[in-house]
């Protein structure tokens, strides 16, 4: 009996120190927040049982899932709460306390909640930040991160970090460019091809590799005061296989799981089709990307606030400009539309765009808010990316004339634009991290090249620009996304080629990189150019005609596909011309008499004309 007490005592000790709490998630918050009550996650061993407690903080409820090693805390943030740290006393089924974790509350920045978001006024700038600029070449080798740098790998990590993005500040202020979307920056310790950071395994931290939080805001802080702006690539469909709910789910239904690995069938059409069968929509929402990235189920309650909150909390830590959401419509609808309110409720004026890739407009705008649907769905998301246009205009420059000019697929694509609640807020762009570089796109034709850029920055929409465009960046006769996502000329020590101060680039590229560089600045002065009306003419003969307007301001595009020059007549345009006789080259300053009636365009030329 003596030897079973003692066995009983040292049980009960043994359990004892085995409640141990140990993380908590957010680890702080904001006074005066519109979602003020917080639903914290705190991990540790054996602790689904405990109930938390402070003084400070209303605690409403302690719960745990199917898991012993998670509690989840809903507390109150009281509007007269002081700043610094707050405790949350964690106590057993005894009411013996067995821990204590702190929450620190601070102050919302001035205008937090008024914040505006990014505009078709913008001039985005994609960067992969692996593959950007190595400003600090100490952390390329982290302990505790699996995968070490590998420059010579195209698949492998390369250095790039956030020191070198703080460092490369005045070049985008030079190349006009006033919001930076980054790819994933947060933890991504996956064994290889963790560059592209899609598989996230912390969704609070960010990557050592890259840098830290701090790093990340003074990025954010300093890029303000140049006027830039920050827009967060984040990914609410999957994670990465080695985050560590993976080892130990809080539910088993955290993630969407199968008998065996069941990829995702992409086909997004199937959450419209009218015929669709039951398994084929779960299949595509449900299925996994790769089996590298567990498709997340956000019908999950606690999962779904757990993404929500952590979305708020970037964007009040960064003072973002804006959210980029990967794949938008695989994760749960619903969710989808919860989570767009709850951030739009907080800050009314901000903007987040979805990432919806097909070529089938219906697809798209159907997720932009205010569109007619077919159904009762309601979507708050302000901006959608359009895939449509892109292919278009790659297909209208590349393509042969027939009974009709080619250029006619630029103009259909945009033809498209009565399905859209807001023309002017969906993202344009001439290519992105997933998909080859536009300069091999229109197999490095220069003139093709410039024409699609005077196309992009001129026409409706908000222009998203991938890093390297800007110099020709190309993947000639490969469609590897590690070629795609090279390396920045002059981001490395001892690199030949600078791309930041011009030395070792060709006379092409440096007239790519000017020809940029003023469209940027010319567009970004224009409210005609960046937010004004769109009225379009149906090409003929490979010439493709446009107007913009704002108030006043009237800007007239004409875009010549031909070899040779053209004279084009006037009369067919007097509803955009609006009876100007005379105009301005807003390339080359030149003046242009109007009043003869015709205009000539060069070869392959491109005009840009204020008329007047």
């Amino acid at each position: 009996m003596k030897k079973l007490l003692i066995g009983l005592v040292l049980a009960c000790a043994i359990n004892a120190q085995a409640q141990v709490v140990e993380k908590i998630e957010p680890a702080s918050w904001w006074i005066g927040m519109e979602m003020n009550t917080v639903e914290f996650m705190v991990h540790g061993k054996d602790i689904s049982q405990l109930v938390a407690e402070s003084t400070t903080l209303e605690v409403i409820k302690s719960e745990g899932l199917e898991s012993p090693n998670y509690l989840f805390v809903t507390a109150r943030v009281p509007v007269d709460a002081k700043v610094g740290d707050h405790t949350l006393v964690f106590r057993n089924t005894k009411g013996k306390k067995v821990g204590r974790l702190s929450v620190a509350l601070g102050l919302r920045a001035d205008g937090s909640a008024s914040r505006k978001g990014f505009s078709s006024a913008d001039f985005i700038y994609l960067i992969t930040p692996d593959r950007f600029r190595n400003g600090d070449a100490s952390n390329d080798q982290v302990k505790g991160m699996l995968e070490g740098p590998n420059r010579e790998f195209i698949g492998g990590r390369h250095g790039g970090d956030l020191a070198g993005i703080i460092e490369s500040l005045d070049y985008f202020e030079k190349m006009g460019i006033s919001s930076l979307w980054l790819n994933p920056v947060l933890e991504n310790n996956m064994e290889t091809y963790s560059y592209h950071g899609y598989a996230m395994t912390d969704l609070y931290n960010v990557d050592p590799r890259y840098g830290t939080n701090e790093q990340y805001k003074e990025l954010a802080d300093k890029a303000k005061e140049k006027g830039i702006g920050i827009i967060m690539d984040q990914v609410a469909n999957h994670i990465g296989s080695l985050h560590p709910w993976m080892s130990d789910l809080p539910s088993e239904d955290w993630v969407n799981q199968w008998p065996e690995f069941t990829q995702t069938n992409h086909m997004k059409v199937s959450r419209f089709d009218p015929h669709a069968a039951e398994v084929d929509r779960k299949q595509f929402t449900d299925g996994w990307f790769v089996e590298t990235m567990p498709d997340l189920n956000q019908r999950n309650e606690k999962l779904a606030r757990y993404l929500i909150q952590n979305s708020i909390w970037w964007v009040e830590y960064l003072g973002l400009h804006g959210i980029r959401m990967d794949t938008w419509s695989y994760p749960d609808k619903q969710f989808l539309a919860d989570w767009t309110k709850a951030i739009l409720d907080e800050y009314p004026n901000f903007n987040i765009v979805g990432e919806e890739w097909v070529s089938d407009p219906s697809l798209i705008s159907y997720w932009q808010a205010g569109t007619n649907k077919m159904d009762d769905y309601t979507s708050y998301l302000p901006s959608v990316m359009d895939f449509l246009l892109q292919s278009a205009l790659i297909e209208g420059l590349n393509g042969e004339s027939g009974w009709r000019s080619s250029m006619t697929k630029i103009y259909e694509s945009l033809a498209n634009d009565y399905m859209y609640s807001d023309v002017n807020n969906i993202m344009i762009f001439p290519d992105n991290h997933d998909m080859s570089r536009i300069y091999t796109q229109l197999n490095e034709d220069f003139d093709k090249w410039k024409m699609a850029m005077t196309l992009f920055f001129t026409t409706r929409g908000t222009l998203q620009f991938y890093y390297g465009t800007e110099i020709l960046m190309s993947n000639p006769g490969t469609e590897d996304h590690g070629v795609i996502r090279s390396d920045f000329p002059g981001g490395w020590e001892g690199d030949a080629v600078n791309a930041f101060t011009g030395e070792g680039l060709t006379a092409q590229q440096k007239e790519a990189q000017e020809y940029i560089r003023t469209l940027a600045h010319l567009r970004k002065k224009s409210c005609a150019l960046n937010s004004g009306e769109l009225l379009h003419f149906i090409p003929q003969e490979e010439v493709y005609v446009y107007f913009r307007t704002f108030e006043q301001e009237n800007i007239m595009v004409l875009a010549n596909r031909n070899k040779e020059g053209k004279t084009i007549d006037l009369a067919r345009f007097s509803q955009g011309l609006k009876g100007a006789t005379s105009g301005e080259n807003l390339i080359t300053e030149e003046k242009v008499d109007l009043s003869r009636g015709t205009i000539e365009v060069g070869p392959m030329e491109t005009l840009i004309l204020w008329v007047k």
